[in-house]
């Protein structure tokens, strides 16, 4: 029986070898956390609850995510961290220790040796400088694991409030690209942010 060498290679591969921390504080009272599937019933909620916020500017966001979608959501998450591929985090409060205000992640799809940082924050707590602390704190660590030498923000050129992030924390605008829109408000011209470590 022969095999062929030509077949695609569908390994999963660590985009690093290494892991950023669980848990990384903010100040002013909020903090980053891996997410877990214990995190699911929060995370739905604040989904819910943010839809008419995120529709505009998250492909998700079209309809309300059931709690079994919000469950296999964590449990995604959780095994994407174990494989170091994605490493995704929740937006809390001190105080308030399983509450969910918002979603934040460390995605490797756009190729070796970089992580792109995603967010979005809970329209309750958005102008505070929560998604700027966090993606500060983002970049820091995936800037300090093997083999990451560059950070990158995406968002539609039309999407001040995201784009101010980026600008704040000193990453330069590299280009702006084409792309088919994929949520209501966007225009197909994604800018791509980039800093480097």
């Amino acid at each position: 029986m022969s095999h062929s060498t030509d077949a695609p290679d569908n390994t999963v591969r660590p985009i690093t070898e290494g892991r950023p921390p669980e848990l990384l504080p903010l100040g002013g009272g909020a903090h980053l956390r891996r997410r877990r599937l214990a995190d699911a019933a929060e995370l739905n909620a604040a989904v819910i609850a943010n839809l008419a916020h995120l529709r505009p500017w998250m492909p998700w966001a079209g309809q309300a995510p059931t709690m079994a979608e919000s469950e296999q959501l964590s449990v995604s998450g959780e095994k994407v961290w174990e494989q170091g591929t994605d490493f995704m985090y929740l937006l809390g409060l001190d105080d308030e220790p399983a509450k969910v205000i918002g979603g934040f992640g460390l995605h490797g799809r756009i190729g070796p040796g970089a992580l792109e940082i995603g967010y979005w924050v809970h329209h309750e707590h958005t102008g505070r400088g929560l998604a700027t602390a966090a993606a500060r704190a983002l970049t820091e660590a995936a800037l300090a694991l093997p083999g990451i030498a560059r950070t990158e923000i995406h968002c539609d050129e039309t999407n001040a409030a995201s784009a101010a992030v980026p600008r704040k924390l000193g990453y330069a605008l590299d280009r702006i690209e084409l792309a088919p829109p994929t949520a209501p408000a966007e225009t197909g011209r994604k800018m791509i942010w980039v800093t480097e470590g």
